[in-house]
């Protein structure tokens, strides 16, 4: 009877993704750097697992690609292969290949694609081997012998030298330690763990004979050889192993990299089971195994459902409030404090696990921008920062399309030509960086590049030419004011129409999707020295902090994150430039919106005395008259729905806690 294995279907999607994240960045690594080990055999696991869970699932023809990529990747590690462009560039055909099956298999269920292009290319690759390193093991001379002191030989290939000379280069040590087991002892595995134990406090073991697998499994006689990466000394290393009971050190001494001779391959040493390799990839600081995490996966679905709930609770803490002080009950206030310390607890525990970390948007764009300069022809180093930032799954869901554009911004314009910077007195490779950072309820995100910058008398220019300033206008601009007109709808400066820009899709595209998210957008700028471009995006959209204020019988609902103050005026306060109300705030002059007239409510405000809520957007400040402050109080965005969705200057609605809607106010586009 066969076994039903669709049920599996989405955790082998979910982690066939994961593992083609994997792949895409270390093959980066690898590029860049081919003697990246730690890339090499991440790559080579990704693979490896791939091919194990696509022929588990029935999806042969992923199966035999990835079986394929497995073994080029074994040679690669053993050194029989060496690591090349050309290599490099197979294997990203074939990493681009499995997304497409991988995409094939999530829509249609079906894996089914014709790889023997590949598989040739893949093969190929062999035919192009160094006759020398191409003698197959069993014909090349074992004569290795890297510690005369000791009894057995040692044997290294090139792979395992470019480890220990990482090792060696980030101040570790190399230990060649000898072992013997007291004859009587029942239990040997035991005694091996325990000297790994002792080792792998500050270190790790690179190799052993026999192997790893067999010294667990007790398969070996009274003694066994290892080769230790660490920092202690020989004394601290005598020390630790000589508190273990029935065994002896027959010899602890420190390997000198440059004595070691080396063959192409290597039959007494093994990789550690648990490692393969040391990971000189590894900071220094932080080489011990961490503690395992035990995780489990969560639709989406059900997580949003939660938060509804948990809003719901919060919304209705609020009306148990008012029923509380409206008729003074003492017993309902005491238990109404008990339900909100819960509920923000339950509260706090639900945005975290609705938090993510912005690596998983970060971690496609280092391919794009590969390629992407390659077709450009443009020599580019591209900095990630801060991939650890989280941000809500919400925000982080929407926010990988403006970043894109963003990025190809910044490349195609941004970026000069190598020859071009070279005339500048620039280095020929520009470099673009992708940073992320928290601060307070905000998280900021910064693409930004060392190119041509933006050129505020082309970017005029162009505006007059479509029209969309007069000639006045243009005189009056400030550079700030000149760089804003980037975001206006269908605006380019490109010369050119090409895939990358110049299809009159720009930067407002960009502003429109980060202001829906309740985010703001700004450039600064500098001619010839490069462009950063500021995104500024609240934590989470869910549940907020609120001013609450009234306006002729109304309430409001005004984001605490968008108000730097309030203030109370009069009339006599108020002054008339330009058409404009004013008020001069602590030497600065400060222009005044009823919000009642904004928003078109009925009635009028005759009262003397008025407050005013100090609103922000970037640089920018406005006040916003209104009757009364009636406090701050914590809100749970609703929807408007379709029909009313969009409306500028209304963010959502809120249940109010006796029962009202409140609007909520979307101050981005109220400005």
């Amino acid at each position: 009877m066969e076994m039903d294995m669709t049920q599996y279907l989405d955790v082998f999607l979910e982690e066939s993704k994961e593992h083609l994240d994997s792949l895409n960045q270390c093959l980066l690594k690898l590029e860049k750097d081919t003697g990246n080990v730690a890339a090499l055999d991440e790559i080579f696991r990704a693979a490896h697992s791939l091919k194990g869970m696509s022929s588990t699932m029935g999806f042969d023809d992923l199966a035999d690609l990835t079986h394929h990529m497995e073994n080029i990747l074994s040679d690669l590690k053993k050194g029989v292969l060496k690591v090349s462009s050309h290599v490099v560039d197979i294997l990203f055909q074939c990493f681009d290949r499995i997304q497409i099956i991988i995409d094939q298999i999530e829509t249609i269920g079906s894996g089914d694609m014709d790889n023997r292009d590949l598989i040739e290319l893949l093969e190929n690759i062999k035919t192009g081997r160094n006759e020398v390193i191409a003698l197959r093991e069993e014909e090349l001379p074992v004569e290795p012998v890297i510690n005369k002191t000791s009894n057995q030989s040692l044997a290294f290939n090139q792979y395992d030298i470019t480890v220990l000379k990482e090792a060696v280069s980030r101040n570790y040590k190399i230990y060649n330690i000898k072992i013997t087991v007291d004859p009587t002892c029942l239990m040997k595995s035991v005694r091996a763990f325990m000297v790994f134990k002792a080792i792998e406090e500050d270190g790790e073991i690179f190799k052993s004979i026999p192997p790893a697998q067999d010294l667990d499994e007790g398969n070996f006689e009274k003694d066994f050889e290892i080769f230790a990466i660490t920092k202690a000394t020989s004394d601290q290393l005598r020390t630790r192993l000589s508190s273990i009971s029935e065994i002896s050190i027959e010899q602890l001494e420190e390997i000198n990299i440059n004595s070691i001779n080396v063959i192409p391959n290597s039959r007494e040493m093994s990789n550690v089971a648990s490692g393969d390799q040391y990971s000189a990839g590894n900071n220094s600081s932080n080489h011990q195994a961490p503690k395992l995490k035990q995780t489990v996966r969560v639709d989406v679905d059900r997580l949003d459902k939660l938060m509804n709930l948990v809003g719901e609770l919060v919304m209705h803490k609020g009306r148990l409030e008012q029923i509380g002080l409206n008729h003074s009950l003492n017993e309902l206030n005491e238990t109404i404090e008990q339900i909100d310390r819960i509920s923000t607890d339950l509260q706090s525990v639900v945005m975290k696990v609705r938090m993510v970390p912005i690596e998983q948007v970060f971690n496609r764009f280092p391919r794009m921008v590969r390629d992407l300069a390659r077709d450009l022809k443009k020599d580019v180093n591209f900095i990630i920062e801060g991939k650890e930032t989280e941000l809500d799954r919400t925000v982080i869901d929407e926010i990988g399309d403006p970043l894109v554009h963003l990025l190809r911004n910044a490349i195609d314009h941004g970026l000069e030509l190598p020859q071009e910077r070279v005339k500048q007195g620039k280095t020929p490779q520009g470099t673009v960086m992708l940073k992320a950072r928290h601060e307070g309820n905000y998280v900021y995100i910064e693409v930004e590049d060392d190119g041509r910058g933006v050129d505020t008398e082309q970017v005029l220019a162009k505006a007059l030419e479509k029209g969309m300033i007069t000639s006045y206008a243009a005189e009056q601009y400030s550079r700030e004011e000149a760089m804003n007109l980037l975001f206006s709808p269908g605006f380019s400066t490109a010369e050119n129409i090409t895939d990358v820009s110049g299809r009159g899709v720009g930067l407002d595209v960009v502003k429109t999707k980060i202001e829906a998210l309740s985010g703001e957008i700004s450039i600064t700028s500098k001619l010839g020295l490069g462009t950063c471009f500021r995104i500024k995006l609240p934590l989470t959209l869910a549940i907020i902090q609120a001013l609450m204020v009234s306006v002729r019988n109304e309430i409001y609902a005004i984001p605490l994150s968008s108000v730097d103050e309030t203030t109370m005026i009069t009339t006599k306060d108020i002054k008339m430039v330009q058409h404009q109300e004013v008020i001069m705030l602590r030497g600065n002059v400060l222009a005044l919106y009823r919000l009642g007239d904004l928003l078109n409510i009925p009635g009028e405000t005759t009262a003397e005395e008025m407050y005013v809520v100090i609103v922000r957007k970037a640089e920018r400040q406005i006040g916003l008259v209104v009757d009364s402050l009636i406090g701050q109080q914590e809100i749970v965005i609703k929807s408007l729905g379709r029909l009313l969705a969009g409306i500028p200057g209304i963010a959502g609605a809120i249940v109010a806690g006796d029962g009202n809607v409140r609007l909520i106010l979307d101050i981005t586009t109220l400005f």
